[in-house]
């Protein structure tokens, strides 16, 4: 990687750009999350159809993450890549304003899910090959800092759009995707890192894996299955107040408090993962999603909810960027966009399961959904124990 200032410059300049971006497209996509359970149930739908719309969009992405990362590697280029999926997820918010059932929500979602998909594994190649290892965490943790503060402003947006403007959900679902389109701008002056040679990656086989990556997929998997969508932690909250306007105000003010938490401990837990090395951090990040489901089965009031929401955001700050700058250290730069898209493919592909299960449960009894969170997430920290040695901080 070319160390000189100008390219220390460039590579600094496409992490904000980067992040600016996200910080766009998930203020875009958050104006529409917190409502959208609520919107499903207005439609019609119960637990069941939560379930399909949280998981079957990642699903259904979860191929198109693999081929996405592999065919950046074997053409040099992820640019194009990201480009397309942030296009594709703008306009599938932009039509939401005009679903009439259910079924075209999960339709949509599906469609907004497979632009993650085009651009997840692209975007994170990128952002490793703008960032050396020692400081890898930290771009990784900037990232997702300002992805979750574009959340955070989304969920803010949708507060002041809702009871302050009084919008229907239709002209909230417009705006956000207009919104969505706008990201794409940031986009346009982003830098391609590397020779843009094209390279030869791997074969699209589990077994072309290190072991320690196959492991760690393992492991990844399994949390995914725990990791089951922030959709049933809304519900339960909206479920403990008995004024309909409350048992909306309330969850979306505890969604951006989440949000706050992720934005705040993002940076800080990227850092700590450069410093004490990224298996602690996960395992300290597997370990606290155990205690938080088992918090919201006790939880009963709002004090309650204000902790466990706020550790909510840290226990995803531990996790989303260390799983992601792991899997990029454990894998060759010339292969990286298609190890990125073997590991986003396989959590993704936990999404299904993970969001029948929780909704099933759900429908028979909500806290069987956090019983069922806590004992998975308790396997994948056991595994992650055993199958995976200590790593070391970078120097």
């Amino acid at each position: 990687m070319d160390d000189s200032p100008a390219a220390r410059e460039r590579s600094r300049s496409n992490v904000i750009l980067l992040g600016t971006v996200s910080f766009i497209n998930d203020a875009s996509s958050k104006i529409i999350l917190p409502i959208l359970p609520l919107f499903i149930a207005q439609l019609g739908g119960g637990g069941l159809a939560v379930g399909l719309t949280a998981g079957l969009g990642d699903s259904a992405a979860s191929l198109a993450k693999l081929f996405a990362g592999y065919w950046s590697d074997r053409l040099g280029r992820r640019k194009a890549f990201v480009f397309t999926g942030y296009l594709l997820s703008a306009l599938a918010k932009l039509l939401l304003a005009f679903t009439a059932t259910w079924h075209q929500v999960v339709g949509l979602r599906v469609a907004e899910r497979l632009g993650k998909g085009v651009r997840s594994a692209p975007r994170d190649a990128l952002l490793a090959a703008s960032t050396d290892k020692p400081r890898r965490g930290r771009g990784f943790g900037l990232h997702r800092a300002m992805d979750s503060a574009g959340a955070l402003l989304g969920t803010l947006l949708v507060l002041l759009l809702y009871w302050y403007f009084g919008l229907g959900f239709a002209d909230i679902f417009l705006i956000a995707g207009l919104l969505g389109f706008a990201s794409l701008l940031p986009l346009s002056v982003v830098q391609e890192r590397g020779d843009g040679k094209r390279a030869t990656p791997p074969r699209l086989e589990y077994a072309a894996l290190s072991p320690a990556l196959r492991r760690f997929m393992l492991i990844a998997f399994t949390y995914a299955l725990a990791n089951f969508s922030y959709m049933f932690f809304v519900l339960r909250a909206g479920s403990l107040f008995e004024e309909r306007s409350l048992a909306v105000l309330a969850p979306v003010l505890l969604y951006a408090l989440y949000q706050l938490s992720f934005t705040l401990f993002a940076i800080p837990a990227g850092i700590l993962s450069d410093r004490v090395g990224r298996r602690a951090v996960l395992l300290s990040g597997y370990g606290l999603f155990t205690l938080l489901c088992l918090g919201f089965i006790l939880a009963e009031t709002l004090i309650p909810l204000l902790l466990l929401f706020t550790l909510y955001g840290l226990n995803n700050a531990l996790v989303e960027a260390t799983e992601r700058t792991l899997v990029a250290d454990l894998a060759a730069e010339s292969e990286r966009g298609t190890v990125l898209g073997a590991y986003h493919m396989t959590t993704s592909l936990a999404a299904l399961p993970a969001g029948l299960l929780a909704g099933l449960l759900w429908d028979l009894e909500p806290l069987y959904t956090f019983a069922a969170g806590a004992l998975l997430s308790a396997a994948a920290l056991v595994l992650l124990a055993t199958l995976l040695k200590a790593d070391h901080p970078a120097s």
